[in-house]
């Protein structure tokens, strides 16, 4: 039991520590450009849509499993508007620094919670979403936003905060249930 614990918690450590330093190599880096920030966008709303799949096979408490399928259903909605906006703009998302260290995370990620079992892989999950969508929050409001040009882009990425928001507050609330 304590092993599980200590891989939970490694796992929401190195989800937080990835995002922080996603965040810093984005704000520190050049200047993001609309396309670069599009991709950011996309492979975020990507990632959880792939954390959702992967968990859902593995929940227990119905509180968490309805959570991952809310974040697969919203999060794609959101990938589809975001690359529905970007071909209006004719934005092609570019792949960049940012897009490959979330991908490297979320493959870290993936690992550490691929050897959490049982009702302790639900605590993981729900842990990981916690501290996922606050970094996520985080950018977008801090790095993503700022940096963005196109008017059209940054008016989506503000309009995404409410749902991001909600999102963060359906997964503390199912992380309160969850032991």
């Amino acid at each position: 039991m304590k092993l599980h614990r200590a891989a939970i918690r490694l796992a929401a450590i190195l989800v937080v520590a990835a995002f922080t330093s996603v965040t810093v190599l984005a704000q520190n880096g050049p200047k993001l450009t609309d396309p670069e920030i599009a991709s950011i966008a996309v492979t975020a709303n990507q990632i959880d849509v792939n954390y959702g799949k992967n968990a859902l096979a593995k929940l227990h408490n119905p509180d968490v499993k309805h959570f991952a399928e809310t974040m697969i259903k919203d999060h794609e909605a959101i990938i589809k508007q975001a690359t529905e906006l970007a071909a209006k703009l004719g934005v092609k998302p570019k792949t960049n620094p940012t897009t490959k260290s979330l991908l490297k995370a979320e493959k870290e990620t993936n690992a550490k919670l691929a050897k959490v079992k049982g009702e302790a892989y639900d605590k993981a999950y729900i842990d990981n979403e916690v501290a996922y969508h606050e970094s996520v929050i985080n950018t977008v409001n801090n790095v993503l936003i700022p940096q963005t040009t196109n008017a059209e882009l940054k008016d989506f990425l503000v309009k995404a905060g409410p749902l991001l928001n909600h999102h963060l507050e359906m997964a503390k609330m199912a992380q309160s249930k969850v032991k």
